[in-house]
């Protein structure tokens, strides 16, 4: 679908909370990158922008039930955006928020890109903090939550080995262990200047091209490096990507598969660092979004 101008449309799918609570902490997030300055940045992509902004009304303000019936509308509006030939950006304070996502595009032939300072790989029985938000990638690939994550209409587990995590370094024992165990694709990043890295994300997006045609690009924002980019949450760590890094990584990505949706997840305005990291999303959208199709 095109805008009046011609122009592709993305969907914007608003979900403007954290841990169940609205506007608090990174659930302010995605309205700030809307009302901050995505649109034109966009527009200069030569993208149109079509925001839907998703709203819990009365569901129990409880994380993990907030988590799961946000994800339902989450994949509705994935789902119809695609049937509408719109592509699906969802813009959340969580991200938990893959789950619906993956639900809305359908996990078939889907391979997940995961660009987060951390796995979010745990399960309840492993987290020694109860933050649903770091059982995200886990959810999506089965390994918990089941009976919740069926009541998402579509949803569908994605085979692990069709995983790649980027960029994480914040990664507790046991997470590790499961991400062995899994054999999800690890690659960390490495000293600036340091070509091996963009050598080994190769090799790991090739793998996955033997694999899938489609993938879902989940961009925690705290993958960047707090220190030459900017802090993105409270939960950042030092070390992670320069703006130029995640760029060059998202082009490879591009260059080959079809994006079937991005997530932008975990950005925190409250924390005053607006600059570079707000450019460093928008940027990295328009790079996904590209309309020249992956060969």
């Amino acid at each position: 679908m095109t805008g009046n101008s011609g122009s592709p449309t993305l969907r914007a799918i608003l979900v403007p909370y954290d841990s169940g609570r609205r506007g608090f902490r990174m659930g302010r997030g995605p309205e700030h990158l809307l009302e901050n300055g995505l649109e034109e940045a966009l527009r200069r992509a030569r993208l149109a922008v079509r925001p839907v902004v998703l709203e819990l009304g009365d569901a129990p303000p409880l994380e993990v039930a907030a988590a799961f019936a946000l994800n339902k509308r989450i994949a509705e509006e994935a789902r119809a955006a695609s049937g509408a030939g719109e592509s699906p950006l969802v813009l959340s304070g969580n991200c938990n928020a893959c789950v619906g996502t993956v639900a809305g595009v359908g996990a078939e032939g889907l391979g997940i890109l995961w660009f987060d300072a951390h796995a979010d790989f745990n399960t309840p029985e492993t987290t020694t903090s109860g933050f649903v938000d770091g059982m995200g990638l886990a959810i999506a690939v089965g390994d918990c939550w089941g009976s919740m994550a069926a009541t998402i209409p579509g949803f569908v587990p994605v085979d692990a080995a069709n995983v790649v995590l980027v960029g994480a370094r914040d990664v507790q024992p046991a997470e590790q262990e499961r991400l062995d165990e899994a054999g999800i694709g690890v690659v960390a990043g490495g000293p600036a200047g340091d070509r091996r890295w963009y050598e080994g994300l190769g090799a790991a997006l090739d793998g996955l091209r033997t694999r899938v045609a489609r993938v879902y690009v989940h961009l925690d924002l705290d993958v960047l490096d707090p220190e030459k980019v900017g802090k993105a949450n409270g939960f950042a760590v030092p070390g992670g990507l320069t703006r130029g890094e995640l760029e060059e990584a998202l082009v490879m990505i591009r260059e080959r598969f079809s994006v079937a949706a991005v997530g932008v997840a975990s950005y925190d305005p409250g924390l005053g660092e607006e600059g570079a990291v707000l450019e460093t999303a928008f940027s990295c959208i328009a790079v996904l979004e590209a309309r020249d199709p992956a060969p």
